[in-house]
């Protein structure tokens, strides 16, 4: 068969991303870091094509974490797939964000986006992780700048104040019911 003979299929998906929903006619074997990539959002980083560096980890509807190397975009048709771009802003970031930045948990920055979903979706679960369920949940990403240290320091301040908002935002609800009078 000649080049000219063969002809690659393609099928259309909506990735619904950070909210926003993209049209692409992707190939059947298009990975879904890639297909985000091609959106525009470049925080999906590629490190290693094979699932071992954790560097494309996104979070699929909500709480999921995914190395977005090892899944086909056709398979996320459906499905809310949040990105490193779509957890904080610049002037809000969101608190992994800020305790990455306040804890020089990262140097070269090639590998945070993936220590920021990956971190993210534990801390939907568990919000209270002691440092060694930190270290067993980032084992499947890699840094090689960091050692780890300030990136678990990152992820434990990251879960206090998340927890502290919650605790807020409770206080605030029971204050609300009550009429203000406890």
């Amino acid at each position: 068969m000649t080049t000219a003979e063969h002809t690659e299929t393609t099928q259309r998906v909506t990735l619904k991303i950070n909210g926003k929903a993209y049209k692409q006619d992707v190939e059947p074997r298009k990975m879904l870091a890639y297909a985000i990539r091609d959106t525009g959002l470049k925080g999906t980083h590629i490190g290693c094509d094979s699932s071992s560096c954790g560097c494309c980890v996104v979070v699929l509807d909500g709480d999921t974490p995914v190395k977005s190397c090892t899944m086909f975009a056709v398979q996320a048709e459906g499905r809310e797939i949040t990105t490193v771009e779509g957890i904080g802003a610049p002037g809000a970031l969101h608190p992994l964000q800020q305790a990455f930045w306040d804890h020089h948990g990262l140097q070269c920055g090639y590998c945070t986006p993936g220590m920021l979903m990956t971190s993210y979706a534990m801390l939907q679960h568990h919000s209270d992780p002691t440092d060694q369920e930190v270290r067993e949940f980032l084992g499947g990403n890699l840094c090689r700048c960091t050692g780890y240290n300030n990136i678990v320091k990152a992820v434990q301040q990251a879960a206090q104040v998340l927890r502290d908002d919650q605790a807020g935002k409770i206080d605030s609800l029971a204050a609300a019911a009550t009429g203000g009078t406890q």
